[in-house]
């Protein structure tokens, strides 16, 4: 997917959903509180169809290194992690597999995706 973005600089337009999905999935990369912050990042680029420009400009008092009082990355005992497991119904290979042509349409359908799942699981 970077090779494809690399490549094309168009697709680089959702780079930010791509590195959020990916993490989302593997919440251990995530301290909990960055689990916690990328659910509500992905809140924002969705349901508030804001840009990457305009989550930094908004949330860059509040996330700045030299601000906060968590962290963001998985340190030794704390890593992000949901309370049981979640039925996700797409992959970062089901991007890939619908080729480079469809890259930015598949990337927001596995944003929207895991969007579903995460309100499923939080509202069962």
């Amino acid at each position: 997917m970077l090779f494809w973005e690399a490549e094309t600089p168009a697709l680089g337009e959702v780079h930010h959903l791509v590195v959020l999905c990916y993490h989302l999935q593997h919440p251990s990369l995530y301290s909990p509180d960055g689990l916690r912050e990328g659910q509500r990042l992905l809140a924002m680029f969705l349901d508030e169809g804001r840009t990457p420009q305009q989550v930094v400009k908004r949330q860059r008092p509040r996330v700045a290194s030299g601000q906060r009082q968590w962290k963001i990355t998985a340190r030794p005992g704390a890593h992000g992690a949901y309370e049981r497991p979640i039925s996700w119904t797409m992959w970062a290979g089901d991007v890939i597999a619908g080729g480079a042509q469809n890259y930015c349409e598949n990337v927001r359908c596995w944003a929207a995706s895991i969007q579903a799942a995460l309100r499923l699981f939080q509202h069962p």
